[in-house]
């Protein structure tokens, strides 16, 4: 009875009845969509530890809703997990769809076009803060499976929902439960939804994510503020102190100048380089994507090659002393910066994380002193273009978007993914459909609804094509 159903799902009727579903259903799932970009969960933030509380409910009540028979809001130290779950039959490979609900600050708000939190559909483009970062691609999936169960009333295989929401401050919650309960996340691959594609309607498979470290160093000198008339030239400034150990930072090539921190960056062959340079963005191109009149960084490479395969190192903050209007002649007590660190593959955070606080140390002037707190790390990802998984998912787009997809580099960071990989050992697939102008992480974020569409229709060719696959059934 369990096959027979698979069969009529996995056929090309059974698809082509989930297809004709979205379809017919999609102003309601733009309306459902923007519901869900409506809360403001921003996980990072303390104070709106409520609206993200909201939020996980909001989705836990629909994955219900769209018939999903196992839904459970998992509590943590932090923010919940939302896990769903539909299993059943051991026969079928298992699938972890990973997303998160948590969205980035929405700093600095006067550069929005539209309220953050009031989501609008401009044209063909949903406006709001996590329409693309992660809602929106997220819920690509939901809608899926959405799809099959209301039209055949079962999945053409098992799947785990894990959608969390800390991933925008490091998924702390989650790799913790990843590591003390591995059994309740088992599965035959991952897919992991959060990247972009290249333009829109041409599908991407992302093959790589860069590893990332970060810090804040605090630098102390005198007890308290000083006058800068009466102490200038005899106390040392901790905020210029902080200033030249942040100028020695980079070379005049622009190379990370910390002794031993490219030790163990991995080389790429003359091959490798001359794909990305065939099917990856130019330099132009990225400099448009920024906003940026001319590109910076590590000679002797693409733009595109030091954002994605080779490491970087920015200063994503800086505090110290008087910001108010008006000069005030004072030598602060403190200064502090953010830094954050994208490794390349084969890089550990734990080695970078040692070098940097010996360079520091070696640097430092023994009028200051200096305090470094470690946050977020992650490992590298580098994905095997080969798996089985992988032809799946290029099927998937050939009949989702109808065009071959492109494989592409990404210099960003999904924390947890390293962990799927590395601890679940699950194969993955890191399947995007936000467009470099969405505006990830930057004023008037948006999802291009083509895309959103495209993406769905995606997701069901991929979970039929998995059902087909007899090379990803279990073992």
């Amino acid at each position: 009875m369990i096959e027979a159903q698979h069969a009529g799902v996995t056929s090309f009727a059974g698809v082509q009845r989930a297809r004709e579903y979205v379809r017919m259903h999609a102003d309601r799932f733009v309306r459902e969509l923007t519901e869900f970009v409506r809360f403001p969960s921003i996980g990072a933030q303390p104070q709106r530890a409520g609206e993200v509380l909201r939020c996980a409910k909001w989705l836990a009540n629909h994955l219900s809703g769209i018939g999903l028979p196992w839904v459970r809001l998992v509590k943590t130290d932090g923010h919940p997990i939302v896990h769903a779950r539909w299993t059943r039959d051991a026969n079928r490979p298992t699938l972890l769809i990973y997303g998160h609900y948590d969205v980035q600050p929405v700093d600095p708000e006067k550069e929005w076009r539209h309220p953050p939190f009031h989501p609008k559909v401009v044209g063909r483009d949903l406006y709001g803060r996590g329409a693309c970062d992660d809602k929106g691609q997220l819920f690509v999936h939901v809608k899926a499976l959405e799809a099959f169960l209301k039209t055949s009333g079962a999945l053409p295989i098992n799947v785990h929902c894990v959608f969390e929401g800390e991933e925008e401050s490091g998924s702390s919650s989650l790799e913790k439960a990843l590591v003390d309960r591995p059994q309740e996340f088992a599965a035959n691959a991952c897919i992991v939804s959060d990247m972009s594609m290249p333009a829109p309607g041409r599908p991407a498979i992302t093959y790589s994510l860069r590893g990332s470290w970060s810090c804040e160093i605090e630098v102390t000198g005198p007890r308290s503020d000083l006058h800068s008339g009466v102490f200038g030239g005899v106390a040392h400034n901790p905020l210029q102190v902080l200033g030249e150990v942040i100028a020695g930072l980079h070379d005049d090539l622009g190379r990370i100048d910390v002794p031993g921190f490219y030790s163990n960056v991995r080389s790429w062959s003359a091959q490798e380089r001359a794909y990305m340079r065939r099917v990856g963005p130019s330099d132009e191109a990225l400099l448009r994507s920024a906003g940026a009149r001319a590109g910076w960084g590590e000679s002797g490479y693409s733009l595109y090659e030091r954002a994605t395969i080779r490491p970087a190192l920015t200063i994503n903050g800086l505090s110290g002393g008087y910001q108010g209007a008006g000069p005030k002649s004072v030598i602060p007590a403190r200064a502090s910066t953010k830094i954050n660190f994208r490794l390349a593959a084969d890089q550990d955070p734990k080695e970078v994380e040692r070098s940097f606080r010996r360079h520091v140390a070696r640097v430092l002037p023994p009028t200051v002193t200096a305090r470094i707190t470690g946050d977020i790390a992650a490992r590298p990802v580098v994905i095997d273009r080969e798996h089985p998984v992988i032809e799946a998912a290029i099927d998937a787009c050939r009949r989702g978007f109808g065009r071959e997809p492109v494989f592409l580099r990404s210099g960003g960071t999904i924390p947890v993914v390293s962990l799927f990989q590395e601890r679940l050992g699950l194969p993955l697939v890191l399947l995007g459909f936000a467009l470099p102008t969405d505006g990830m992480h930057a004023p008037n974020e948006k999802f291009h609804l083509p895309n959103f569409f495209g993406g769905i229709a995606t997701s069901i060719e991929f979970l039929a094509e998995m059902a087909r696959r007899r090379d990803l059934r279990p073992r």
